[in-house]
């Protein structure tokens, strides 16, 4: 029996019923080969060729009891008239898929490659496969790639003498030096590389139909902001998230901070438009097509990979993408020791700025280098890596799991300026959705920033989280502004540099009551990461302060489009449904609100424009004895709608003493406007440093 980490099909528990076959008369006419970590696509495979009357030889079900594995195979490729390979990024290193097909070649078997992702071949199944068919699953999803892997296979048994076909894809190497004075190979990459460009999505040309279209149907519109018709310029790139290869598949914090630093890196360059985070992490774990995806993001390369990490060992494949044709530019594969990673980084960045011809600067920056790489501690990077993975997430009890995280790292390496940032951002947020009180937040946020910062006077992880407990937590503008303007100067193209960028924005619309700069911003941002939900949802919100419904609509229904699940948004497009005079169709938006305290919200105010005085009565109580201390400015503002002053004020009150942030928002909040004429109001303001 196989052993190791790449056993294929012989091991794998996933089977369909029992069935041996060894009567040639009865032999099955397709075998099924597949790395066990694919099994499930095999028997849907396998299931769907039987239903069409194509006998499957698939193991472990068909492997006869009491006989070798080995011995079961190598008579089920010998008889068979087919051989369909699942192939992936898990086949592709198998030991076993390799002998298969080699089996099958020797045996001048067709061999029909059912491709569900994009991984790198080496050089050792590639020669095998150099004039197979193929068939790209990984641009339309199996199951709509399965009838025609069904026909394929039905036409090769029918017809066993025709030729190889043309690859459906690209052929994908490993390096960069692929031999190309291998002329079949050079001929075939010419020709699919043209078949891409024309989006063929057929088997055979006599059926050529344009696959993009249906995927780019299912794509939807360009937001609010963005500019579907500017063109997509050369210089452009998405790093999507890479995918954790790891035994045990518990190293995606891993894969996906080393996402995030080559995000990071790349973005120092001005001259090259790089997607943030949250747009190239929206298809994440999504099976999509490069080209559907480049189109949404506006961007003509990917970055794409994956990462195994065994013990001190990794393995990273990296493979750039030029979208609009599917042509590999450059793929490489790293075998490091886990203490090389900060040299690994930097690394495959600059492979990808060579690949795309552009002049990157990876020096370090001139007094800001990212504090990452001041970690003496490989162990502390690590859990700094884990911190960030539930850091901001949502659920309950994640900001908790951050917080030890980046204890933990601090332990390890105590002047890791980073991990102290990193912590003095988590314990803002902490104290923002009431996990901790706001003035323990605040001492602890403050001690935490400030002890970075003395570690690395050029922190902008800690003006910038130090800047958030000013905002938030003390209600504090002018030093919060300070903060954010020094973050900015330290990291003008990085992530933490837009954030405070914002956040400076935020806070001098908030005090003038003028969105329009602010609104410039957010929709410049969504011509530069039109799928990012951070941006779609302070957009929404703020053309909501603006009374731009009809745009705060669009660009609520654009972010539920992006993800359906986003905390308070559909309450948020109630809001704005609301404030439009749409009540009934509010009603139905709040209802599929997931997040308990910002429905009730809704919900009570929709339930008093509809004269459901009972129903709004009982939401807002229960929002009161659930979320009294979180929720006092949103439950002020249900109030305030209402038309019930006086406890509306009284809530504001409560809503300051608790986190004199909370207000920030109020001299722009349109819920509030019943209030504006009452001198209570002005007073307020001026207590909370809004108004002169």
């Amino acid at each position: 029996m196989p052993e190791g980490n790449d056993e294929c099909q012989t091991t794998d528990p996933a089977a369909t019923t029992p069935g041996v076959v060894h009567d040639p008369s009865d032999a099955a006419r397709a075998f099924i080969s597949y790395a066990s970590a694919d099994g499930a696509i095999a028997k849907v495979v396998c299931a769907a060729l039987e239903r069409e009357g194509v006998k499957c030889w698939i193991a472990p079900r068909d492997v006869t009891p009491g006989e070798l594995y080995a011995a079961n195979i190598v008579h089920a490729i010998d008889t068979t008239s087919v051989v369909v390979l699942v192939l992936s990024q898990h086949a592709a290193v198998s030991a076993h898929v390799l002998r298969e097909i080699e089996r099958a070649s020797s045996k001048r078997h067709p061999i029909l490659s059912f491709r569900i992702d994009l991984a790198p071949l080496p050089d050792g199944l590639e020669y095998f496969l150099n004039t197979s068919q193929w068939l790209d699953a990984s641009a339309t999803g199996v199951d709509r790639a399965l009838p025609r892997l069904v026909d394929a296979v039905k036409n090769v048994i029918a017809k066993p003498t025709v030729a190889a076909y043309v690859s459906q894809g690209p052929f994908v190497a490993t390096k960069a030096s692929w031999r190309p004075s291998r002329m079949h190979v050079a001929l075939a990459v010419i020709i699919v590389t043209i078949l891409a460009y024309l989006m063929v999505d057929r088997f055979w040309l006599s059926k050529r139909v344009d696959a993009q279209t249906a995927s780019m149907a299912a794509t939807p519109a360009s937001p609010a902001g963005s500019s579907g018709a500017h063109a997509i310029p050369d210089k452009s790139i998405a790093v999507l998230p890479f995918a954790d290869m790891s035994e045990n598949k518990d190293q995606e914090y891993f894969s996906d901070g080393l996402s995030e630093e080559l995000i990071d890196h790349l973005a120092q360059n001005t001259e090259l438009k790089v997607v943030a985070r949250s747009s190239s992490f929206a298809f994440k774990g999504r099976n999509e097509d490069v080209r559907a995806i480049a189109a949404t993001l506006g961007v003509t390369n990917l970055l794409q990979g994956s990462v195994r990490k065994a013990g001190d060992r990794l393995r990273i494949t990296a493979q750039l993408i030029r979208a609009t044709d599917g042509v590999l530019l450059w793929s490489e594969t790293y075998d490091r020791k886990l203490d090389d990673i900060f040299k690994l980084q930097d690394e495959i960045s600059t492979m990808v700025a060579k690949a795309l011809d552009a002049a990157l600067n990876l020096a370090p920056r001139t007094g800001a280098q990212s504090a990452v790489k001041q970690a003496a501690d490989i162990e502390a990077y690590n859990l700094i890596l884990q911190g960030n993975y539930y850091y901001w997430r949502g659920n309950k009890g994640d900001e908790a799991k951050a917080v030890d995280f980046f204890q933990q790292a601090l332990a390890k390496d105590p002047q890791y300026a980073l991990a102290w940032a990193k912590l003095a951002r988590a314990y803002v947020w902490q104290g923002f959705i009431g996990d901790l009180a706001a003035d323990a937040a605040i001492v602890k946020s403050r001690g935490a920033a400030e002890q970075a910062l003395t570690i690395d006077p050029n922190s902008a992880e800690a003006y910038y989280a130090r800047g958030n407990m000013h905002r938030l937590l003390a209600g504090d503008w002018t030093l919060a502004l300070s903060d954010f303007e020094r973050a900015l100067a330290l990291d003008p193209n990085g992530q933490v540099g837009v954030n405070a960028q914002a956040n400076l924005l935020n806070l001098k619309a908030s005090m003038s009551g003028q969105q329009g700069d602010l609104i410039d911003f957010y929709k410049r941002g969504l011509e530069r990461n039109p799928v990012d939900t951070d941006i779609l949802i302070d957009l929404a919100w703020v053309q909501q302060a603006a009374g731009q419904l009809e745009d705060s609509s669009v660009t609520f229904r654009r972010l539920l489009e992006v993800n359906p699940s986003f905390s308070n948004g559909w309450a948020g497009y109630a809001v704005t449904l609301l404030l439009m005079g749409k009540n009934t169709e509010a009603l139905a938006m709040a209802e599929k609100e997931a997040d308990e305290a910002s429905g009730l919200a809704a919900l009570s105010m929709i339930y008093w424009s509809l004269d459901r005085r009972a129903e709004s009565d009982r939401d807002l109580r229960t929002l009161e004895k659930s979320a009294a201390d979180r929720k006092a400015y949103e439950i002020a503002g249900v109030y305030a709608f209402r038309g019930e002053a006086d406890t509306a004020f009284a809530w504001l009150d409560r809503a300051f003493r608790n986190r004199r942030g909370s207000l920030t928002t109020l001299k722009i909040d349109p819920l509030f406007q019943k209030l504006r004429g009452d001198p209570r109001f002005v007073a307020l303001l001026k207590k909370a440093k809004l108004a002169g």
